[in-house]
């Protein structure tokens, strides 16, 4: 009975020992058949010996993932890696003045000039330049879509046609020579568009290579204008198949630290775009004015000047020679960039009702409406605030408005600054001593005027009153009686201020009128009895 039971238990004990004492000898016989078609990491795990290109070797699969060549190669095309190579960009992700994200790699498409390498099979390897539809034709294989893809990515699609024909291929793909980017620079440029720009140095193989900037790039559209807002400044990027991506710089951080990361390099097919500031502060606009990627001081700009100045119309204002500190000690020296002084002055200057604490300049801007900048010229001539003297853009409109009251010192003091004409001409006509046009400095008053042509002809003028004739700003003409007070200082009833070509009119007293009136009638009566007196015929 015991031999029995013993026979028994030892025919299945017996297996299990024999089971056991296989699977210890045998280890990796259960995973032979999963590992019958070579991963992409077996692929890369070759000895040292074999100098296999390393700059575009594709990426390695944890050897956990016994997963077929081809099937990886198609996971990284669908889902390509978020992992960012540029140590910079991630600098840039940190900075406070950078938001958002772009991806800063480089993707292949129409007339960039590539080199395959297939390792240990030279004739299957060459130069092609990738026409515009992105297709190569590849030996063996036939056409290969590059278009959108990196040079990676495009290493690993190459690398998956080869693996049916070719054991354990490896592929490297390398950039010659990259294609011109063609950019568009919008918003607040002085010449918005799109731009083709060609890369510095070589490309792949060769370190030195440079892609434009966005710097570079507001340089070619020939500067941001004075109602660019560089704390927002966009770069709007689409690389291959995926959405836009929208990278927001503070380029006036940049300009403050030089922190290089600010300017990030462009990549065929970005945008950059400029918004308009919506609150325009004088400082800034006059430190970006000094800036390279500023429109050019030297380039002409059309404004128009109206208000309380001499001569209203539209100017063309260029860059010239700093001139003069004026002709009294505390006057502004006025600038010798294109801005608010300089168009004042072509403008003839200020007349006395000027308002120039609250001077406003009309802005058109390249997105759409219109900045209204309001200017205080007074803190130009009290404190010397440079901000205050603006620099105008092609289109501006410059208001000098009317003052509702008139500061009579104020108005001496300004008479004598470069912001007013040095001298204006009117006319004094009539029962003056010397009638016609004078020349006096401006902010004079009616008796100066009459003073300087000579005084009242004491026997015809009337005294008691003359006729101011004005030409208005708007083309209309007025006339206005003023009663005369010689012993009168500045004001608008007795002794008013003239203007630039205002003409003032002295009439004949009643004594004057009537003797002319009588001489004219006593003209013909001489002449007949001067005719009688000829001929002798006596009375």
């Amino acid at each position: 009975m015991d031999n029995a039971r013993l026979k028994f238990i030892s025919k299945p004990f017996g297996g299990v020992v024999l089971l056991t004492v296989v699977h210890i000898a045998f280890p990796s016989v259960s995973l032979a058949q999963n590992q019958a078609v070579p991963t992409t990491t077996q692929r890369k795990t070759n000895p040292p010996s074999q100098a296999v290109p390393t700059t575009t070797q594709r990426k390695t699969t944890s050897q956990s993932q016994a997963v077929p060549a081809a099937t990886t190669n198609t996971q990284r095309l669908a889902a390509p890696s978020t992992v960012q190579k540029d140590t910079n960009y991630t600098q840039r992700q940190t900075a406070p003045a950078a938001t958002g994200r772009v991806d800063t790699n480089y993707t292949l498409a129409g007339g960039d000039r590539i080199r395959i390498s297939v390792f240990e099979v030279p004739e299957y390897s060459g130069e092609y330049q990738i026409p515009p539809g992105g297709g190569i034709n590849l030996p063996l294989v036939g056409t290969v879509s590059l278009l959108g893809l990196t040079t990676e990515q495009s290493a690993d699609l190459i690398a998956q046609r080869y693996s049916r024909y070719l054991k354990r291929p490896i592929i490297s793909v390398n950039l010659v020579s990259s294609r011109p980017i063609n950019i568009n620079v919008a918003g607040e440029v002085t010449r918005p568009g799109g731009y083709s720009l060609s890369l510095q140095g070589g490309a792949g193989d060769n370190p030195g290579v440079q892609y434009p900037t966005v710097l570079s790039a507001l340089t070619t559209a020939q500067g941001v204008t004075a109602s660019a807002d560089l704390t927002r400044v966009e770069l709007r990027r689409k690389l291959g198949r995926g959405p836009e991506q929208i990278l927001t710089l503070n380029l006036e951080e940049f300009l403050r630290t030089g922190t290089l990361p600010q300017d990030i390099t462009l990549r065929d097919g970005d945008t950059v775009y400029v918004p308009m500031a919506s609150n325009l502060d004088l400082a800034r606009a006059r430190n970006l004015s000094a800036t390279t990627f500023a429109a050019n001081p030297t380039t002409p700009r059309t404004v128009a000047v109206v208000g309380e100045v001499v001569r209203q119309g539209t100017y063309l204002i260029t860059q010239g020679a700093a001139e003069g500190s004026g002709t009294t000690t505390g006057a502004p020296a006025v600038s010798g960039l294109p801005t608010v002084t300089r168009a004042l002055q072509l403008a003839g200057g200020l007349t006395p009702q000027a308002d120039i604490r609250n001077v406003v300049i009309r802005r058109p801007t390249r997105t759409g409406g219109e900045q209204n900048i309001k200017i205080d010229l007074w803190k130009l001539l009290e404190s010397g605030d440079i901000n205050q003297d603006l620099i105008v853009q092609d289109g501006d409109t410059i208001v000098f408005p009317t003052a509702t009251e008139i500061n009579r010192a104020e108005a001496t003091q300004l008479a004598t600054t470069t912001l007013s004409p040095s001298r204006i001409q009117v006319n004094v006509v009539g029962e003056v001593k010397r009638a016609g046009p004078i020349d006096i400095q401006p902010n004079s008053s009616l008796n100066q005027a009459i003073l300087a042509a000579g005084g009242f002809n004491d026997a015809r003028a009337t005294r008691a009153n003359v006729d101011l004739v004005r030409l208005n700003p708007d083309g209309s003409v007025t006339k206005r009686l003023v009663k005369v007070d010689l012993t009168a200082g500045i004001n608008e009833q007795t002794n008013p201020i003239l203007r630039n070509n205002d003409v003032v009119l002295i009439s004949r007293n009643g004594l004057a009128k009537t003797s002319d009136t009588i001489n004219t009638v006593g003209g013909p009566l001489g002449t007949i009895l001067s005719i009688i007196r000829f001929f002798g015929i006596g009375f």
